[in-house]
């Protein structure tokens, strides 16, 4: 009868320990270490996501926050932000929030993660950025890039 229970409580530690949360950046479940943008990774973040914009010139910039590290031995940064630019009707939107990742490794190569102004996607890319250590909730400071 002991070893049972010993048993079924080794069990039901190892299930919870299995099915705990871990805060995530875009698929990566670690934390990341704050580091400054220099021009030339702002420059791969902007070219990236204008890439992705109806009209690549128009977009500005809001607040972006980046990190470091490195996951499964490949060093990757994460960049969380804001970026508004003209929709095809010519007007500008709301503000689209933003995780992309860098892979300095490899030719500096860009993913977007996600990108969207719906409320859900905002509060996804908000939440999964303060998780991973990259807290962007507002995006009041816009300058144009």
């Amino acid at each position: 009868m002991r070893k049972t229970v010993q048993l079924l409580l080794t069990a039901s530690l190892c299930g919870c320990v299995a099915a705990a949360p871990r805060p995530d950046a875009g698929g990566g479940g670690q934390r990341v270490d704050s580091i400054p943008i220099p021009l030339a990774l702002e420059e791969i973040i902007t070219t990236g996501i204008r890439q992705r914009l109806p009209d690549s010139a128009s977009a500005k910039f809001g607040r972006m926050l980046a990190g470091e590290r490195t996951m499964n031995g490949r060093k990757e940064i994460v960049v969380c932000g804001f970026v508004n630019g003209k929709d095809s009707s010519g007007g500008y939107g709301r503000d689209q929030a933003f995780i992309a990742k860098i892979y300095p490794d490899s030719g500096s190569s860009f993913e977007l993660v996600a990108m969207g102004d719906a409320s859900e996607t905002r509060h996804i890319v908000g939440s999964t950025c303060s998780a991973a250590g990259l807290p962007i909730s507002d995006s009041s400071s816009k300058t144009q890039l």
